[in-house]
């Protein structure tokens, strides 16, 4: 937050601390336009106070209209009267050449590109002047975030032109309504193999793509059913379009490379075969009379086992090219994706390497694709784990459009039940210099910004309260990629949580603290994120990347860590770089420590740029990660009386479960690193555990000790399991001195049953709960290890300590472990 924005803040930090509180659900996001009660903001702000002049009739000018009013009113109490004059206007919308002709004294500047706008304010006035009609709905909204960020608007005069005109999410949503990796409800645009027939939540989402200056949306999953691009379904898809199009924002679709074959009607769907260019065409033209400003494509193809050219020996750019031509004479885009690896790879041989595959593949077909043709990069070589290098596609490509695509959805990164804030990630790439040719950050190398959002009907849009800050990061940083992500962070949760600089602080504070506080208690050192990669990509599963064909390795044994990438010993991936990013990644020495395992294979007594080895640093970072996350906790709690109730509770009780889970993070990690290296925490902290008790240690009645899978994910490795039919009971007695203590059940909370459980300790407190929580996965493990906390019970020595758990279908009441521990 720049420091201009944390004093009008401060300014107003007295009144909210007084404000009655009502309860939210988070559906508004950042566009909640509170009202502001300071006499001097609402003085200052009486330039927006008076009659509105619209220069024009579009639907999109209509729609910035109307949302101005609608800010104004909600805001400063003020209902905007509306004229087509602008003679007597307090506030004049419309385009460059508009505002000049009924404007001529006022030096409006040129604005090139496509959604750029300037505001001025003028004696008694402002104006909003856009390049086209979408530059006036940015400029609207630029203004009232102004306002809702209590901005004083004397001299204001902005001038915004972004640096890349495509600025598109991507929505991985099946036409029968779920999402693949979707973690917050079912689609909001399809349901039972339909486009659903209630589409307000469509327009409401349209209104918040608009607000930050994203103008496409992609809405089926790249893994796309050909059937999305059929006549009957197109007609469908016009009610999206319909919905999109008063926001500036275009329909894009997913497409199934076979579809020729699969709905065509071909016996082929070989791009360089004339029947297919023709399906092809045939297709487009059809879309495009339906749709008219319709955006255009999104294809994966030959990449986890999505059919593509190489069935036919073609090339990706034959591919590519042959649907290009059909969008060109309609000026639509396809974005081809750059996600292409074998995922069946021989893991044993040492020199292959899934992070070669984006360089490997297009590398040589650099000037080979259309003009109106876009490869889609992943920010990383690997897949959005929590810490990557910059695909060095960035740097080899010269002579071919580009656009980087970045995951807002948190498919690898605690799946919104974590809070991780992305902004200080994707700024990292996109400030990293490929150094090819002189300076040249990767955001200055690309032609566009691609957001996998896969937002859903939760009623905050994301399933995380705080998640919602990724998609607005995302949306503002490819509007503007040098902004930072203090700023950023400083305008959301003003914005979405109320200008009051003690919430602004404590919230940017958490947000910007997230990503890295993640990165320690998941895998630091760049081994990626040390979890579930066959299944559900969630919780911990440290070995679950060795030994097959996905190619997420990170090659720990006994002695080492790490894939050695370098030229000179290992898989060459170094080399795609630059020669001068590759002689950093190729020394040992010059490698950032973040990135070192990505990059190098080291003996776990390697000592790091910190002076600490690397066993000790994971045993530390991960310690450390752990108690970030308990203090985020005591930070939100902080807010009580600061935030609405509704939404204060809500991200209190996904921070304390992610403080739970960062536990058995921590845990599963240090205890496998442990194991595999044979080398101990020096601070004795990894495999003891003061306070706890296992549940295998207590006293059974009918409840039966199994093993868990991967033995990491439970502590000792086994838990305690209720068969189906019975009530059972683990119990132990307190050995500790008496006090008030917290009470700490670990369970697992399978998503193939509801199991009920109790809790009474020293025969005077009853807790009842039922395990009822949608974790993805049916069995005891890391995705499904959670925790029940009876706060402040008063013990003394001996008093018995009993849970009850009653299974339910194929949930078996699953106990891991309890812990005893001081309450403070």
């Amino acid at each position: 937050m720049s420091r201009r924005l944390a004093g009008c803040v401060a300014l107003v930090g007295m009144l909210f601390a007084t404000r009655p509180l009502e309860a939210e659900t988070g559906a508004a996001a950042w566009l909640r336009y509170e009202r502001i009660n300071d006499a001097g903001l609402r003085a200052d702000y009486d330039a927006v106070a008076g009659p509105i002049a619209v220069l024009g009739e579009s639907t999109v000018l209509t729609t910035a209209r109307d949302e101005l009013v609608r800010g104004i009113q909600l805001m400063l109490d003020r209902q905007l009267a509306v004229t087509g004059r602008a003679g007597g206007a307090r506030i004049v919308l419309g385009t460059v050449e508009s505002v000049r002709r009924v404007l001529p004294r006022v030096a409006v500047p040129e604005l090139r590109t496509s959604g750029s706008f300037w505001l001025r304010t003028m004696p008694g006035a402002i104006i909003i002047a856009g390049r086209d009609d979408r530059g006036v709905l940015y400029g609207t909204f630029a203004l009232l975030r102004r306002i809702a960020m209590h901005v004083p608007m004397n001299g204001l005069e902005d001038r915004q032109e972004p640096p890349v005109a495509v600025r598109w999410t991507n929505e991985w949503d099946n036409l029968d309504g779920s999402i693949e990796r979707g973690y917050a409800g079912p689609s909001i645009f399809f349901e039972h193999g339909d486009v659903a027939a209630d589409l307000t939540r469509v327009r409401e989402y349209a209104r918040l793509l608009a607000s930050v200056g994203i103008n496409g949306c992609a809405v089926n999953n790249v893994n796309a059913n050909p059937r999305a691009i059929t006549h009957d379904f197109v007609a469908q898809l016009v009610r999206l379009a319909d919905a999109f199009r008063p926001w500036g924002v275009a329909l894009a679709v997913s497409i199934d490379f076979s579809s020729p074959m699969k709905v065509g009607g071909l016996g082929t769907f070989d791009p360089l075969d004339p029947r297919v260019a023709g399906f092809w065409k045939d297709r487009v033209d059809d879309i495009y009379r339906l749709i008219p400003d319709f955006g255009g494509f999104v294809l994966k193809a030959d990449s986890e086992g999505r059919l593509g050219p190489s069935a036919y020996g073609r090339t990706h750019a034959d591919a590519a090219n042959v649907v290009a031509r059909a969008l060109a004479p309609h000026h639509g885009l396809i974005f081809y994706r750059g996600f292409v690896y074998d995922h069946l790879m021989d893991w044993r041989n040492p020199r292959n390497d899934r992070a070669r595959a984006a360089v490997d593949n297009f590398g040589e077909l650099d000037g080979a694709f259309d003009g109106n043709v876009v490869l889609q990069i992943k920010h990383g070589p690997i897949d959005f784990q929590v810490r990557e290098p910059v695909s060095p596609l960035f740097g080899a490509l010269r002579k071919t459009n580009q656009a980087i695509e970045l995951q807002i959805t948190q498919e690898y990164l605690g799946q919104q039940r974590h809070v991780v804030f992305l902004a200080p990630m994707w700024k990292e790439v996109l400030d990293f210099d490929m150094k090819v040719g002189g300076p040249s950050p990767v955001k200055s190398r690309v032609k566009g910004f691609i957001g996998v959002s896969n937002v859903g009907r939760a009623a905050n849009w994301l399933g995380h309260d705080l998640a919602a800050g990724n998609l607005y990061a995302f949306g503002r940083l490819a509007w503007s990629p040098d902004l930072s992500s203090h700023e950023i962070a400083g305008e959301w949760t003003a914005q979405t949580f109320g200008a009051d600089p003690r919430v602004v602080e404590a919230v940017s504070g958490i947000l910007l603290d997230s990503w890295r506080t993640y990165e320690r208690y998941t895998g630091s050192l760049g081994m990626g994120t040390l979890t579930d990669i066959i299944r559900a990509h969630y919780g911990p599963g440290i070995e679950s990347s060795e030994r097959n064909g996905w190619g997420q390795w990170h090659r720990a044994d006994g002695r080492g860590v790490g894939m050695d990438r370098t030229i000179s010993t290992g898989t060459g991936f170094v080399g795609q770089y630059s020669p001068s990013v590759a002689a950093m990644y190729e020394s040992i020495d010059a490698t950032p420590d973040e990135l070192l395992l990505f990059m190098h294979h080291v003996p776990y007594t390697h000592v790091l740029k910190s002076g600490k080895t690397v066993i000790q640093h994971i045993y530390d970072d991960h310690y450390q990660g752990a108690q970030e996350v308990a203090a985020f906790v005591e930070r939100w709690r902080a807010l009580n009386g600061l935030i609405d109730s509704e939404r204060y509770a809500a991200v209190l009780g996904k921070l304390e479960y992610q403080a739970g889970h960062a536990i058995v993070w921590r845990d599963a990690v240090t205890g496998w690193f442990r194991w595999i290296s044979g080398i101990p925490d020096a601070k004795g902290r990894a495999g003891r555990y003061e306070h706890r008790i296992e549940a295998e240690a207590m006293q059974l009645d009918r409840y039966v000790i199994e093993a868990v899978t991967p033995w990491e994910t439970a502590s000792g490795g086994q838990a305690v399991r209720c068969p189906p039919g019975a009530t059972c009971a683990a119990t132990t007695r307190f050995g500790g001195g008496p006090g008030t203590y917290d009470i700490v059940v670990q369970y697992f909370d399978e998503n193939d049953g509801a199991s009920s459980f109790s809790l009474v300790a020293g025969n005077r407190t009853n807790d009842r709960w039922v395990a009822d929580s949608d974790f993805p996965s049916d069995a005891p493990n890391g995705h499904t290890s959670t925790r029940h906390i009876l706060r402040r019970v008063t013990l003394a020595p001996g008093d018995v300590i009993r849970i009850e758990g009653t299974p339910d279908r194929g949930e078996g009441a699953v106990l891991d472990y309890i812990e005893v521990v001081p309450a403070y």
